[in-house]
């Protein structure tokens, strides 16, 4: 299982694109500092700047979008050049394989995040748009990381889905849907799509945030993992078929 994992990050190198995803991140600070700028700033709290920052469009639609595309991207080239087939016959558990690309989905996406909340304080600091306190800095790389580790595992359907295909249309396709599905959802049945019960995780503590009813944490988290086991098995019976 390490020495996949090893592999996966290794391949990484190669493909500049994965890493230039990751400047998506600063995409709502840079806004941010545009949005504010007509602002009192004296008005402004640190969570106020957070909330547009990075805890809006960041982990409902930006943060979705750029995970579905590099899981595509992880099992696209593979897929596509049949190498899956020369791995089989090593072999390679086909669960662990699925598992090793998560786990690289699951340091990307903390990156991501962390990258975000630097992007955020800076964005705060320059134009000295809000006054930045400890116990906001605190709060704000918190729960950075608890999206960073929350919605890779929402986001395990995808990956199942770009490893059931050999093309990029379905999986690319599929994550626009899912993304804007569980947006959608949020204030409809936050427990029927991993990213609504995702979101209302992230946003159930955030001052100024109201959900439409009290988040009850233990059925966000099993839809979570019901969706998670579902696909992961699906994908190991996809791969399997692949043989």
């Amino acid at each position: 299982m390490l020495n996949l994992i090893e592999t996966e990050f290794i391949k990484l190198r190669r493909r500049k694109f994965i890493w230039l995803m990751l400047s998506a991140s600063m995409l709502m600070p840079i806004i941010g500092i545009f949005y504010f700028s007509a602002e009192d700033t004296a008005e402004i709290s640190p969570i106020q700047f957070y909330k547009f920052t990075t805890f809006s469009y960041t982990p409902w639609i930006i943060l979705p979008i750029v995970l579905g595309m590099f899981c595509t991207m992880l099992m696209y080239d593979e897929n596509q050049n049949d190498m899956l087939k020369q791995l089989w016959i090593i072999p390679i558990s086909k669960i662990r394989y699925f598992l090793s690309k998560f786990t690289i989905v699951f340091f990307y996406s903390i990156c991501f995040m962390l990258l975000a909340a630097v992007s955020s304080i800076i964005a705060g600091i320059l134009p000295r748009t809000v006054s930045l306190t400890v116990d906001s800095v605190s709060f704000l790389f918190i729960k950075c990381l608890e999206i960073g580790v929350l919605t890779p595992f929402a986001m395990i359907p995808i990956l199942a889905v770009a490893a059931s295909q050999k093309g990029y249309i379905l999986p690319v396709c599929t994550t626009i849907v899912y993304t804007f599905l569980g947006f959608i959802l949020l204030m409809v049945n936050m427990y029927a799509h991993p990213l609504s019960s995702m979101t209302a995780i992230l946003m159930r503590n955030i001052s100024g945030v109201v959900m439409k009813e009290p988040v009850h944490l233990s059925k966000a988290l099993l839809c979570i993992a019901i969706w998670g086991i579902i696909s992961t098995v699906w994908a190991n019976i996809a791969l399997s078929k692949g043989k």
